[in-house]
């Protein structure tokens, strides 16, 4: 079990699952895409969003994998409506083709999840030569939005229902480089930190989410955007560390957040009417929280969303 606060203002805590969170919501009629849902949070996330009526397009690097989520998720709720579409967030072109192959679908779209991530990787680059985890964690899921932008907001206003964008960061964002966000050593491997530079991708998250908030609300879209911490759960994001991967095994029943109540807060700004309308706001154990003084920056987040443009073109 874990070791739990008790109940939020939002009469939620962090033992609360997102079965739990959702309970009576009717999702009938939106289309929700979810990264990285072919295992842990995603995957409990896309499986709850389906049971609420929601349809799920799972974005998977790992198609065979999806399949058999989406098998599993239809085995259980026979009136799910689930699909499985190939998406590579370490690859730029996998990503515009799955956004290409979407908004040409004719499908609506309501919800946009980023969910997927790795963490404290190896010095790696990308398809695209951007350090591994700022690729995957950030540029992949920035471009992604900007991408999907357009459908979200003709849904809205076709739909009168109000899109959300939830990106899933971590408290990991409290450690990040010195700097914040490393502009001109993005790939520098010599001062390469793996839990540093996760941190910075987990900063960029939140960045990205409240910039998004501000401009979304510039433009007048009704379109949600908000960040969250999701908990340290036992799930395969800690498989390149193999002593931290081991302690989790050992201990992760004690101490960690399962998953069903590790994808609670998702499930909860995805979903849940408390928060129609809040935006650019930052959330754990689906309540308000607090970031850091940089995960409220205005102009670094500035300067991150050009300079991820940059980097995406």
């Amino acid at each position: 079990m874990w070791f739990f606060r008790g109940k939020g203002p939002s009469g939620f805590s962090s033992s609360s699952t997102a079965e739990e969170v959702t309970q009576g919501i009717d999702a009938t009629g939106l289309t929700a895409i979810v990264t990285g849902a072919s295992s842990g949070i995603g995957t409990e996330t896309a499986r709850v969003l389906a049971l609420r009526g929601a349809h799920v397009v799972m974005a998977v690097r790992n198609v065979a994998a999806g399949k058999d989520v989406r098998e599993a998720i239809v085995k259980q709720i026979p009136t799910a409506k689930v699909d499985t579409m190939e998406m590579d967030l370490t690859s730029l072109s996998s990503v515009r083709k799955f956004a290409s192959d979407f908004n040409s679908s004719g499908l609506p779209l309501n919800i946009l999840i980023n969910n997927a991530g790795v963490m404290a990787t190896p010095f790696l680059l990308s398809k695209d030569k951007i350090e591994l985890q700022f690729a995957t964690n950030h540029a992949g899921h920035f471009l992604l939005t900007d991408l999907l932008l357009d459908t979200m907001k003709k849904t809205a206003r076709k739909s009168s229902k109000q899109g959300r964008i939830v990106n899933v960061s971590s408290e990991a964002h409290r450690f990040p480089y010195p700097e914040g966000i490393r502009f001109d050593k993005i790939n520098d491997q010599a001062g390469y930190r793996s839990y540093l530079a996760y941190g910075q991708s987990k900063l960029a998250n939140i960045l990205h989410a409240n910039e998004l908030a501000r401009r979304l609300k510039e433009q007048g879209a009704d379109i949600t955007a908000n960040s969250l911490h999701p908990g340290v759960i036992a799930t395969n994001l800690f498989r390149y560390n193999s002593a931290i991967n081991g302690l989790v095994n050992v201990l992760g029943r004690v101490l960690l957040k399962n998953v069903q109540q590790g994808a609670a807060t998702t499930c909860y700004l995805a979903l849940h009417p408390q928060v129609k309308g809040v935006t650019g706001k930052y959330f754990a154990d689906s309540n308000l929280s607090k970031t850091t003084p940089r995960g409220q920056d205005v102009e670094m987040g500035k300067k991150l969303w050009d300079f991820t443009m940059d980097l995406t073109k």
